[in-house]
């Protein structure tokens, strides 16, 4: 048992009254930002006496009601961030991790796409509700969190992934409903009055007062479990409360100013820092306090840092939130930096995948496969807001079909392509970074590549509306290459460690999505449908010169791995293995991942963002076919296509003449597979 180092009174207090100077200064310079001309020396004058309307009324409407709430949202995330580090012994557990804000904006959104009009606090106990559940249900996949940060990353990515879905759903069938919910879901601290702060101060106090009650308790829980239990901590009941407490603080930070994130899982890393160079500060009832105080730092000097680099005014158009995902994604890529190999958990993992089949089943299953796709084809040409017959599709291919049937599918048969090419890349992109980091639950879009690819096509298309498609697969590949290269070096370190890979990936993935969310709200920040359109995958408006890009890399690409199956059986087993038998290890991986790039650049570039295919399909077609990559990626691509062309076909007819962008719908499909995939892998604590 390891005892916590003494604390040193003139140390802390030292750094207390240097937390204390850096909140006041911060707080000065930011009272000072703002869209009118009002400057600091206004505000000085108006302290000291000069009467100054214009000066009040700004100062009192619009600066101090910003002000004082990312006080409140700082320090209800930080108390909250500590609480779930703590309690998970996991330092990435955080609000956001563990898919608390996600569940909270799910609430609120559908209360508004509902026409529910909800007062502060029930609207803040609605979000609770949302945020307790997703949290209890990611701890639950993650065995608390104790299985390590990469399996909490990937639980907790998963059901956000569907949450956020759902929500993106509602706010794309109740725009009018939900208008300003985009940028308010990722954290803004604009206020029109002091309400929500004042009515959610209290819950934020006494919920930090808890946490502080509860922090003996949290430092004899950080000697594990069994010691804790020997020394008479009741540990499930502790857990139960510090969840409900930090979830508390969570959706109370999130009625203020929606999602801002990443502060919760930034501040009390900081804190632990310095705690190296002040002993004691880890014992939680000052660990607490100061990651509090951290938050507040984090939040006003985000804010303060947009209003500087980019104007007054955007800091009412982009959101504070924005800037603070960047700065966690750069913590998070830094924490997984110094992460080691968990080992038995990632081998646990992947036991169960290696199934020999006959080659007679699995011949029979890939035609099975074959005959899928011109089935979803055909259903897909003959669905949507319009039901056609057989026969129009027979009398539009041989040119004799009227011009309301020869519309429907001029417009139609390219979505139909699009998703089929597009679903079959990311599958056979999703089976190569499988095989490379010998992880199941691995994908590109984990990975990042797929954020990067959306970076270069939303920049583009936002720049240059009417660019080309070639120009802009060309953009969107390039970006896809060069995030991969990125993740790819800063996740080797004498070696390829496959969770490591997957943390630096999610951090550059969330920091491409902040990217992508400025992009939009920055440049067209009314426009909602675009931004939420294409981050949800759709083949909506699709030309048959766009599906050209992804099915002539399909083809190439696709042919290039299929003569490197052998070496990716290889790659699949260990790193001994095939240096022993001659294959070159890093050329190998370099080579297959640029491939598994440039295939999810061009399906990004052809339907946008779409999740899981890459999850899911290569998955389910080891367990269909057995773990030889000869099988697993024809068996890939053929569910990959069928999996895309159905969710895109559902979503074009179920609400028709509404739609359900395509990328939405396999997030609901593939999002329960990878859960249960999540919960028959998850590791039980031993004893």
């Amino acid at each position: 048992m390891v005892a916590l180092p003494p604390v040193k009174p003139v140390r802390v207090a030292g750094l207390a009254v240097g937390s204390a100077v850096l909140v006041v200064v911060l707080a000065l310079v930011h009272l000072t930002q703002g869209t009118s001309d009002v400057g600091a020396v206004d505000l000085v004058r108006w302290v000291f006496g000069a009467s100054d309307e214009d000066a009040a009324k700004i100062l009192v409407a619009a600066r101090l009601p910003r002000l004082v709430a990312g006080l409140a949202v700082g320090v209800a995330l930080g108390f909250a961030g500590a609480t779930l580090q703590s309690l998970a012994r996991n330092p990435l557990a955080s609000p956001d991790t563990l898919a608390v804000n996600a569940g909270a904006w799910l609430t609120v959104v559908a209360a508004a796409a509902f026409g529910l009009s909800l007062p502060i606090l029930p609207s803040g106990a609605l979000s609770f509700v949302g945020g307790l559940v997703a949290a209890v249900f990611v701890l639950m996949l993650s065995a608390g969190g104790s299985s390590g940060p990469a399996r909490l990353i990937l639980a907790g990515t998963a059901t956000a992934f569907a949450l956020n879905a759902v929500t993106v759903l509602l706010m794309l069938l109740f725009q009018r409903e939900t208008v300003g919910f985009y940028a308010w879901g990722n954290g803004t601290l604009v206020q029109g009055d002091f309400d929500a702060v004042v009515q959610t101060a209290p819950v934020i106090a006494l919920a930090a007062l808890g946490c502080l009650v509860l922090g003996r308790r949290l430092d004899i829980l950080a000697l594990g479990d069994d010691t804790a239990t020997v020394l008479g901590l009741h540990v499930r009941r502790t857990r139960l409360i510090g969840t409900v407490l930090a979830v508390l603080l969570s959706t109370a930070a999130v009625t203020i100013a929606g999602p801002i994130g990443f502060v919760g899982l930034c501040a009390p890393v900081i804190v632990r820092l310095v705690a190296r160079f002040v002993p004691g500060l880890h014992r939680h009832r000052l660990l607490m306090p100061f990651s509090a105080v951290a938050g507040v730092v984090i939040v006003i000097g985000s804010d303060i840092l947009l209003r500087f680099v980019l104007g007054g005014q955007a800091g009412v158009d982009v959101p504070t939130g924005v800037v603070t995902s960047l700065f966690g994604a750069v913590v998070l890529v830094w924490l997984a930096r110094g992460h080691r190999d968990a080992g038995s958990g990632r081998r646990a993992a992947t036991t169960h995948l290696a199934k020999v089949r006959s080659a007679r089943f699995v011949r029979s299953v890939i035609a099975v496969g074959v005959v899928l796709v011109p089935v979803v084809t055909v259903v897909g040409l003959l669905a949507g807001d319009a039901w056609l017959l057989g026969g129009d599709v027979v009398n539009w291919l041989t040119g004799r079909s009227g011009p309301a049937v020869t519309y429907v599918l001029d417009q139609r048969y390219p979505r139909v392509l699009a998703a089929l090419f597009a679903g079959a890349a990311l599958a056979v992109a999703g089976t190569v970074v499988q095989a490379v980091s010998r992880n199941p639950l691995a994908e590109p879009g984990i990975l990042g590549v797929t954020a990067g690819a959306g970076v270069g096509a939303v920049a583009l298309i936002t720049t240059i509306p009417a660019v080309g498609v070639w120009t802009m697969t060309g953009v969107a590949g390039a970006c896809a290459v060069a995030t991969f290269a990125l993740v790819y070096g800063l996740a080797w370190r004498g070696g390829l460690d496959s969770d490591r890979l997957i943390l630096i990936g999610f951090g550059v993935y969330t920091a491409g999505t902040a990217v992508i969310t400025f992009i939009i709200i920055a440049t067209d920040p009314w426009n909602t449908g675009k931004a939420l359109t294409w981050l949800s995958g759709s083949t909506y408006g699709r030309t048959a010169l766009q599906v050209v890009p992804v099915a002539v890399a399909l083809v190439v690409l696709t042919s290039v791995l299929a003569g490197s199956v052998r070496r990716l059986d290889l790659l699949a087993l260990d790193d001994d293995t095939p240096r022993v038998l001659g294959v070159r290890l890093e050329r190998v991986r370099l080579l297959t991942l640029t491939a598994a790039a440039l295939l999810t650049s061009t399906a990004v570039a052809a339907i946008g963002v779409v999740g899981f295919v890459g999850l899911v399909a290569p998955h389910a077609a080891r367990a269909l076919v057995g773990g030889r990559h000869s099988r697993v990626l024809p068996m890939a691509a053929l569910l990959g296509a069928v999996l895309v062309s159905v969710a895109d076909t559902f979503g074009r007819t179920v609400i028709a003449p509404a739609q359900i962008p395509a990328g939405l719908a396999t997030a609901m499909i593939g999002t329960p597979y990878f859960i249960w995939l999540l919960w028959r892998t998850r590791v039980r604590p031993v004893g």
